[in-house]
């Protein structure tokens, strides 16, 4: 017999009664029935009951054991009473009597308990990452994530992608957030950077004449975390594809997320490819977000011009409208019938989350066939006008109607996230459903803080723009011109989360060039930045593009869980700290100098 199983903890049934055999795990939980002790044996791959006799050899040990010692345990196989069958268990109708029991280890008193349901704080659960990783619902989410990795790895072999490894070790570009930065001992005051994302290899491997590639990339920006976004590292299903449109690009990833999504999915519903496409220009009119959560019915309308009507004496927005802001209205099904507390925390949530003067409303009666509006703003409104924004929103008596009012940008901020709220306090929230689409058209360029030309989003992407024209672009005497460009770009978005951005690539030397002028880059620093890219480039480049979805969220998504905490083996905390290992830590002086680096720490406030 093996020293320490003949079987896992999940394997045996009641086929196997009557087998004497060894299994070996950790102890899930003891109890004590009237002389009978139970030990639930637990390890990767399910629990086992086990029981034992006071007049047995082994009882004396097994009554000694605690919760999380590492125990073997040999017996046999025997049919639990019908009373105390668990179907819930794969074992659950059968037990082992305990015939021999040896202690592998001995657990302290533990700092977080493995059974139960208990919620610990971030800084416990981290610092004891093993522990809490043995607990039932995060040991299956990091299972889950396994799997679907194999299963995302197995669906782009299918679609005839190559697995390829890019470089961990790069140079640093501005890609839009802070590199990590390695110090080089070799050569002294310069850096590698470890890769936001495998951008430019990626390319240069559609320049090397791969034509499909992928990998599930390892990524590494030092930003903020958030609960959708983690600190340091996270994983993305990188892909790249020569010869292709934006279309092709759509159908080859649909599949495989669409399947991914119905593999893993627990019976719930998943969009059927091709995904809708909604340009950004109409995700954030109707959506307020570039991250449409389709699963939400209401959709916001413009009202602009109907408060900006002479006969509207609402004199707030008129002047919002009159300064070359807008006004959105987000219908609120149902919510007539809601008392003056909802109104009033809606209101209460935009001063305080967004600081706006609030969420003016209206709430629509009907008498006589004759539709009116009360509340604060109603008066304001004549019949002819509300009429028209009861057509724009497809409200009807018994709902409200919210409106926000700012400049664009600002107003669709808050009319998103207002839409969100009141989504979810009327249960709207369609449940059970996985909803991709696609957002596409997004702007090329914008207006940054300084009131500059910038780029919007990705800069490698192909602009939407007669190339010839392109070229001839004036960054001041065309300002309104480069500002309506939009690019070849899109991102992937489900239940309003984005699994990812990607984009048809500028191949172009010259176009590339010209891009980065238009946003205040000059010939040398894209040659110095980029040089690589462009060198390659200009030996000949097919046409190409990609993306590359987060394998994080997708596994958050599917394990049905808001943070990425909960499907990640070891993360950081918010503050980017690993309080199991203690990084980041201090080194020694005889590294610092083997690297040519003295540390100059900030002064104190």
């Amino acid at each position: 017999m093996h020293a320490y199983r003949t079987h896992t903890c999940g394997e045996l049934r009641a086929e196997d009664a009557g087998k004497t055999v060894r299994i070996s795990g950790w102890v899930h939980r003891r109890r004590d029935h009237g002389g009978l002790v139970f030990l639930d044996l637990r390890d990767h791959y399910g629990m086992t009951q086990c029981v034992v006799e006071p007049d047995a050899a082994a009882f004396a040990l097994a009554d000694s054991v605690r919760s999380e010692w590492v125990v073997t345990v040999t017996g046999k196989v025997t049919h639990r009473p019908l009373e105390t069958i668990n179907e819930k268990l794969l074992t659950g109708r059968i037990e082992i009597r305990i015939d021999e029991i040896s202690i592998q280890s001995r657990a302290e008193e533990l700092p977080l308990q493995v059974f139960g349901d208990i919620e610990y704080p971030e800084e416990t659960r981290l610092k004891y990452r093993f522990l809490d990783l043995r607990r039932d619902k995060l040991h299956r989410n990091v299972v889950l994530r396994s799997h679907v990795i194999a299963g995302l790895r197995r669906r782009m072999i299918a679609q005839g992608f190559t697995e390829f490894q890019t470089p961990i070790l790069t140079a640093s570009s501005p890609e839009g957030a802070r590199d990590f930065l390695v110090p080089a001992r070799n050569h002294p005051g310069k850096f590698y950077a470890l890769p936001q994302a495998p951008q430019q290899f990626k390319q240069l491997l559609m320049v090397a004449g791969f034509d499909r590639y992928f990998q599930i990339a390892p990524c590494f920006r030092d930003e903020d975390a958030r609960a959708d976004r983690s600190p340091g590292e996270f994983y993305q299903l990188d892909f790249e594809m020569s010869f292709v449109t934006q279309e092709d690009v759509f159908a080859a990833i649909e599949p495989v997320l669409q399947g991914t999504f119905e593999e893993f999915g627990n019976g719930k519903a998943v969009t059927q490819a091709p995904f809708p496409r909604i340009t950004y220009a109409d995700a954030m009119l109707k959506y307020g977000s570039d991250k449409p959560d389709l699963r939400n019915p209401i959709l916001i309308a413009d009202v602009s011009a109907e408060f900006a009507d002479e006969t509207v004496e609402f004199k707030a927005f008129k002047g919002v409208v009159a300064s070359g802001g807008v006004v959105r209205a987000i219908p609120a099904p149902g919510a007539g019938s809601r008392p003056r507390k909802f109104f009033d925390d809606l209101n209460d949530w935009a001063r305080a989350e967004f600081k706006a003067a609030g969420l003016g409303y209206v709430i629509l009666e009907e008498e006589g066939g004759v539709l009116s509006g009360k509340g604060p703003i109603a008066k304001f409104i004549p019949p002819p006008v509300l009429k028209r924004i009861v057509d724009k929103t497809g409200a009807k008596a018994g709902d409200a109607v919210f409106f926000s009012a700012n400049k664009e940008l600002e107003a669709a901020k808050l009319a998103g996230a207002a839409r969100t709220r009141i989504g979810k306090e009327l249960g709207l929230i369609e449940q059970g459903h996985f909803r991709f689409c696609w957002v596409v058209d997004f702007p090329m360029y914008e207006l940054n803080d300084d009131k500059q030309i910038d780029f919007s989003h990705n800069p490698f992407s192909m602009p939407n723009f007669d190339h010839d024209a392109f070229l001839k672009l004036d960054r001041e005497a065309d300002r309104d011109t480069i500002l309506g460009i939009t690019a070849f770009q899109y991102d992937i978005v489900c239940n309003g989360i984005e699994l990812s951005s990607g984009a048809i690539r500028n191949h172009r030397p010259e176009i590339m060039i010209k891009a980065f002028e238009l946003a205040g880059y000059g010939r040398d620093t894209v040659e110095e930045k980029f040089g690589g890219m462009l060198n390659a480039f200009r030996y000949g480049a097919p046409p190409h593009g990609g993306s590359a979805p987060g394998v994080d969220r997708i596994v958050m998504l599917l394990a049905d869980e808001e943070n990425l905490r909960e499907v990640t083996t070891f993360p950081m905390n918010q503050k980017a700290e690993d309080l199991m290992m203690g990084a980041p830590s201090e080194v020694t002086l005889k590294q610092l100098r083997e690297l040519h680096i003295r540390i100059v720490m900030p002064e104190k406030s």
